[in-house]
């Protein structure tokens, strides 16, 4: 068995995007007899607020599911907007060093498994990881730096671009494996200088086993007061800059002389106040929290359509993960996402242009029209598509990657990809 340090901002009990894979990975690997060691942050995310009994500025260490988790402060206030972005996993970066360097040296790990976001604590953890030959692997769930300058969170410093993509580049090329979510991303990892032999896509996986179709209209019909005539609008994810919202907001202020369709936003982030603020005079839309994982499958299933929007400017820079569990409800899907994008490809349903919020009402009244066998055929095309997103194979090259070894036992071969590989759903 092996040993693995896990180097991410993000964790579980985070429910949502990558700390709950991270932590499933970690969870994975412990489950299967590793030794398993994870350095991150108290749980912040989403709506970057610290979450559960953690204090904000105290390295505290705990065990959970066979895991050592180690966690270092992470800096935050309530608007994360702008410099803080960078501020605040600048600071988990320095209070993680002098822990993730020790743990390194001290435990000697066979595989150091970095998670983007963030790198910028990647450099410490790197040489450290060089001195005692463990096995460098990046899984890159969020090209942050693109992402950040593309959204608008460090549009006004402009000059900074240039020394944060050459930092990028120089992080890069120092992983023995670059993991990463699809296609688009990997190829804007060979653009930027990793080898396309060192690259592998793993995309983010759903649990078909816990979510699926329901027999039964959903119990949250009910605990919501809706009526048997009202069709739902679902959007269940982080509430952020990515998310294009603002189409969303339009899409309703379009369908609010309809009142029996009802748009439900589920879910916590920094644009949510925001956007209550906007629609508060809106009676067909309403916020919700993140509901608990265990309901995951009964509240997906409340969707008579699930919108899936995304920033024009972000639409290549993720896959969202949220699609899976979307696929696996079996409820069609409406995205706003520009022809030729992975999402547009990938996605069995209507994608309308991002920024068109006459478009998406339309998209989302078409798709709440009748459907009849034709509907029937879609939904088995999306639950289809949910089985590629497989949770099993998903986790199984993160275990491949533990049981290679340290990095002296590599021989090239074993770290190659097949030459389609950026071609293959994992």
């Amino acid at each position: 068995m092996a040993k693995v340090l896990i180097y991410a901002m993000n964790y579980s009990p985070e429910i949502a995007g990558v700390g709950r894979y991270t932590g499933e990975i970690g969870e994975h690997l412990a489950v299967a007899g590793h030794e398993v060691i994870v350095v991150t942050t108290p749980p912040h995310y989403p709506g970057w607020k610290l979450q559960g009994p953690y204090e904000p500025y105290r390295w505290t260490t705990e065990r959970q599911g066979g895991q050592t988790i180690i966690r270092c402060p992470l800096h935050l206030r309530e608007k994360m907007g702008g410099l803080w972005r960078l501020i605040a996993p600048l600071s988990f970066a320095i209070n993680s060093a002098p822990v993730v360097i020790w743990q390194i040296l001290v435990k000697r790990p066979d595989v150091l498994l970095c998670i983007e976001p963030t790198l910028l604590g990647a450099p410490a953890a790197l040489a450290a990881a060089r001195w005692v030959g463990a096995t460098r692997v990046l899984h890159v769930q969020d090209l942050e730096i693109d992402a950040s300058f593309a959204v608008g969170h460090l549009s006004r410093l402009g000059k900074l671009k240039f020394l944060a993509l050459a930092f990028e580049r120089a992080c890069l090329k120092r992983f023995d494996k670059v993991i990463t979510i699809s296609r688009k991303m990997a190829d804007r990892l060979v653009a930027k200088g990793v080898e396309e032999e060192r690259v592998e896509i793993v995309r983010n996986w759903v649990d078909i086993d816990r979510i699926r179709p329901l027999e039964a209209p959903s119990p949250y019909r009910r605990e919501l007061g809706l009526a048997e005539t009202d069709r739902v609008v679902l959007y269940s994810g982080n509430v952020g800059a990515k998310q294009g919202f603002d189409t969303v907001i339009a899409a309703a202020e379009r369908l609010a002389d309809r009142p029996e369709i009802q748009f439900i936003i589920a879910g916590e982030g920094p644009a949510k106040a925001k956007l209550q603020a906007r629609a508060k005079t809106l009676p067909n839309l309403r916020f919700l929290p993140f509901q608990p994982y265990a309901r995951l499958s009964s509240f997906l299933g409340l969707a008579d359509v699930h919108i899936l929007p995304q920033s024009a400017d972000a639409a290549d820079l993720v896959l969202p993960s949220k699609l899976g569990g979307m696929l696996a409800s079996g409820k069609p899907i409406v995205a706003t996402a520009a022809q030729g994008t992975e999402l547009a490809e990938f996605l069995a349903g209507a994608v309308v242009p991002p920024e068109d919020g006459d478009a998406l009402a339309a998209a989302i009244a078409a798709a709440l029209e009748p459907g009849g066998e034709d509907a029937a055929v879609a939904q088995k095309a999306r639950l289809r598509l949910a089985g590629l997103l497989s949770r099993s194979d998903g986790l199984g090259v993160f275990e491949r990657v533990a049981t290679a070894g340290r990095r002296e036992a590599l021989a090239p071969p074993d770290l190659a990809v097949a030459s389609d590989s950026r071609e293959r759903v994992r």
